[in-house]
């Protein structure tokens, strides 16, 4: 007989238990076992270890048991707040299905990666793609999706996956992922934003997801799969979806954002691009009809309203990559667009894409890259491969090494600049199929 799980209450009293302990082992280990840095004082020391890097912390708890109990999310995190140390943005980067090549967090300002778990496998489901991660708080969240079945048939028929599932960044090490409730209607390659909690929520408000759009379409099958317009939205606090109002027409492979430009206008849930209906090609070949027009739900109101095309014709076929830009209040300020070579930024007024930009070094017209945007930045993401030669030995083979490239532009500054890393990957990242979400932490 399983045993009933905690409630919220008591699921909070122990987190505050273990944060209470913790800094009670803390203040025992560093006035008995003497100070955290020697020579420093304890307030400086902990300055200095709370300022540490994401990625070097798991590695750095085996020191000292002082800086094991510091260096405990449920006790630094709320350090860094008492200190005011500034919140920055991580990279999360998917590679490939997650159950199978475990995803990452790059942190910019230290060009350093931190490898997280994978995601739990299933044995008869495999080749997870089109799924969206999303961050709220310190968790991770991996909705959707689509994948093939062994089960089903015809075999190799990618089907749309439902499933979604949770990571505590904040959780005491080892990190694990958590599955939750299904989705209502599974789905792959949609809209979605995170609902931070609001101020006038109380602290029962723990924020809420909400998905618009999407069908079964996979990145090995570029030209098939299913639409939907349906919209449902997830509450973290009650761990369930629920139904909202509808896409006024289907609409798959779009990108999703929260806009808020006035204190006194509602909050809006905007969905850009993306395909609907097709068209044959000699009425044989089908190829997607793109919406050059953007849809945007009132979040207090609960309708949708249509923004018209956002391009004339014969500018583009399609929306290129979208990446929002949040301010210093973490609301959306603008809107960034990479457009082959280009940066292109939306007016709101104009409703127009205004060129920002061009990239310093152009992509293949092939070429995949990805496309970002966290702390006041613009990040294009390449992969090369960099022959590493031995200067020790010249009998020795060369080895290859795999080498992302990041441009990186500052919309403020007007200016560009260059950031080289080595993912901890053994093979090139097909930004195509990769996906990546930003975390702040």
């Amino acid at each position: 007989m399983a045993s009933p799980s905690p409630s919220p209450a008591s699921a909070s009293a122990s987190a505050s238990s273990c944060s209470s302990f913790a800094i009670e082992t803390l203040t025992l280990n560093a006035t008995g076992g003497g100070a955290l840095i020697p020579g420093l004082p304890d307030d400086i020391a902990e300055l200095i270890l709370a300022s540490l890097p994401y990625s070097h912390q798991s590695r750095l708890r085996v020191i000292s048991r002082s800086w094991r109990a510091l260096l405990t999310p449920l006790v630094l995190f709320p350090l860094r707040r008492r200190l005011r140390l500034p919140c920055h943005h991580l990279l999360a980067l998917f590679p490939a299905d997650p159950s199978i090549t475990p995803p990452c967090l790059f942190d910019t300002a230290t060009a350093a990666w931190a490898p997280l778990p994978r995601m739990p496998c299933n044995y008869h489901r495999y080749g997870l793609s089109n799924f969206v991660p999303v961050a709220l708080g310190h968790h991770l969240y991996v909705l959707g999706g689509s994948q093939f079945d062994a089960r089903s048939y015809p075999l190799g028929h990618p089907i749309a996956s439902a499933a979604a599932h949770r990571l505590n960044l904040a959780a005491p090490p080892p990190l694990s992922w958590e599955r939750l409730p299904d989705m209502l209607l599974p789905r792959g390659s949609f809209a979605c934003a995170p609902l931070r909690p609001s101020e006038n929520g109380g602290d029962g408000d723990e924020g809420r997801i909400i998905v618009a759009g999407g069908g079964s379409r996979h990145s090995m099958f570029p030209l098939e799969g299913n639409r939907m317009s349906s919209v449902e939205c997830y509450d973290v606090k009650e761990g369930e979806w629920r139904m909202r109002k509808g896409l006024p027409r289907d609409r798959a492979g779009c990108v999703g954002f929260l806009v808020k430009r006035d204190a006194g206008e509602e909050e809006e849930f905007w969905v850009m691009g993306g395909y609907g209906d097709y068209r044959t090609v000699s009425g044989v070949v089908p190829a997607d009809v793109y919406y050059k027009n953007a849809m945007v739900l009132g979040l207090k109101s609960g309708k949708w309203r249509e923004v018209e095309d956002m391009w004339e014709e014969g500018q583009r076929r399609k929306l290129g990559a979208v990446a929002p830009l949040d301010g210093e209040d973490g609301q959306v300020k603008e809107i960034f667009m990479l457009d082959s070579n280009n940066i292109f930024r939306y007016d709101f007024a104009l409703n127009r894409w205004i060129k920002e930009s061009s990239l310093p070094r152009k992509i293949p017209l092939n070429g995949s890259c990805g496309f970002v945007a966290m702390n006041g930045e613009l990040y294009v993401l390449t992969t090369l491969i960099i022959q590493c030669q031995n200067t020790s030995d010249q009998r020795r083979v060369s080895k290859k090494r795999l080498t992302i490239e990041i441009q990186i532009y500052d919309p403020r500054k007007k200016r560009w600049r260059f950031l080289t890393t080595n993912p901890p990957f053994n093979r090139l990242i097909d930004f195509k199929a990769a996906v990546t979400c930003t975390i702040q932490l």
